[in-house]
């Protein structure tokens, strides 16, 4: 081999190392950015949290996609995304990864304002998702055929409510199948006859802003984040990040701020419950 092309293989392969060891530094190859991906119901706190602590930290990028607590656990096991966002406690199956709470949230059935009912059982949710009440006649309201909006798998408030009432998901008699949590608030805010369940916080948000929905109770206890903070709501639940090891470096930083009292007024402006500190 001549020796120009010796050299411009050694040359090549140092690029090649250099491109590689850049990677391993971070993702995307720089030590100033991280990426954080998963539940729609973690994603908007997540955001403004980021954004604080952007201003602070001039130079720092934080990126945040939702798509499902299921994509943050494959994310965060695959090294796509610095850390998972998952909306419920990791399964055994998912005890590779760590979890580090952030938050307490509460997931809530929902119903279109102009429904008059206050309060439901768990029984009578039971029966409505699994096709035994099929219309509201059988609660008290001439409303009609009832409407059921039920969560895609791989989303942890479907885990959450499946959970809670002890239904496996394949019982459940679904007219709408939705998204994430904006998805099943405006289905339920269009039509008077739909009932679903979304996170509390994520509800309670939109109703400020005047979305036509409300929060029903759930066995007389109301649904509301004091009741969250309180530990009286029965179907309640943690919000965690994810990651395959022990953060280092900015991603560490990143994660004790948001879990430091100094994150609380924006956890709370977000509806959820910070931890106790």
């Amino acid at each position: 081999m001549k020796p120009r092309s010796i050299f411009s293989l050694l040359l090549l392969a140092g690029l090649v190392c250099i491109v590689s060891c850049s990677r391993v530094q971070g993702h995307g190859g720089e030590e100033n950015r991280l990426s954080l991906t998963g539940s729609s119901t973690i994603a908007p706190l997540m955001t403004v949290l980021a954004a604080r602590f952007e201003q602070e930290h001039p130079g720092v990028r934080i990126d945040v996609q939702s798509g499902g607590s299921g994509r943050g656990i494959a994310d965060a096991r695959n090294g796509v995304a610095d850390f998972g966002m998952v909306s419920r406690s990791l399964r055994a199956e998912e005890k590779d990864l760590l979890a580090w709470p952030i938050a307490r949230d509460g997931v809530s059935m929902i119903v279109n304002q102009k429904n008059p009912l206050a309060n439901l059982s768990r029984e009578q949710i039971r029966s409505i998702y699994t096709g035994k009440i099929r219309n509201w006649s059988h609660l008290g309201w001439e409303g009609g055929p009832i409407v059921v909006v039920h969560e895609a798998e791989g989303r942890a408030t479907l885990e959450v409510f499946l959970d809670h009432f002890g239904l496996q998901n394949e019982e459940v008699r679904a007219d709408v199948i939705a998204g994430e949590n904006e998805h099943a608030i405006k289905t339920v805010a269009n039509d008077p006859r739909a009932i679903g369940y979304v996170s509390i916080g994520t509800a309670e948000e939109d109703i400020r802003q005047g979305v036509s929905i409300r929060l029903l109770a759930l066995d007389g206890v109301e649904a509301a984040k004091s009741k969250v903070a309180e530990g009286q709501y029965p179907m309640l639940r943690e919000l965690n990040l994810v990651a395959l090891q022990e953060p280092v470096g900015l991603a560490a930083e990143f994660l004790a701020y948001v879990r430091s009292a100094a994150a609380d007024d924006l956890i709370r402006a977000q509806s959820f419950t910070p931890l106790a500190h």
